[in-house]
């Protein structure tokens, strides 16, 4: 017989793990909407597929799904302010938009005008795995942007690559 891992154990293990910073929007029937994510990952190319997971219990749960489009909009160091404001740290959301520049995709997704890359997605498909959703989107446009260095998230904190290696704070 396992042994049964904890949800904080879970947690803890996983704060270690570095991952980029991505803003996640959506526009459409149902509203406008838009959320800080790390859990955001390819999962192919032929057709080119990726997956981004939204906490069941957000609020913007049912414009997400409603709206069956979204875009990922990979994060620079310099959005470090505007990932706190779309991980909640602001609920308004017109607030949240304000605070950058976008423009919109073809398919009217909102994209961060410099975001390293946005990637314009079709909802394929949902699946609820816990206490999260996991969106599969088809990726229909993308839209390469800034050059400058990612945001990364990791223990529990924004980090900024300083040199190849090491991390500042």
């Amino acid at each position: 017989m396992q042994a049964q891992v904890s949800r904080l154990e879970f947690r803890d293990a996983m704060a270690r793990v570095c991952a980029p910073v991505n803003i996640i929007t959506t526009d459409g029937p149902s509203g406008r909407g838009g959320f800080t994510a790390t859990a955001m990952c390819s999962v192919s190319d032929d057709p080119p597929t990726l997956l981004v997971c939204m906490n069941e219990r957000s609020a913007q749960t049912g414009l997400f799904l409603a709206n069956r489009r979204f875009c990922v909009n990979v994060l620079t160091q310099a959005h470090q302010h505007l990932a706190a404001k779309f991980a909640g740290a602001i609920s308004d959301m017109g607030e949240r938009y304000d605070a950058a520049r976008w423009q919109v995709m073809a398919s009217g997704q909102p994209a961060l005008s410099d975001a390293i890359v946005s990637f314009d997605c079709v909802t394929e498909a949902v699946n609820r795995v816990g206490t999260h959703n996991v969106m599969f989107g088809r990726v229909v446009d993308i839209r390469h942007g800034s050059e400058e260095a990612a945001l990364l998230y990791v223990g529990r904190n924004y980090m900024q690559p300083t040199a190849l290696g090491s991390f500042g704070g």
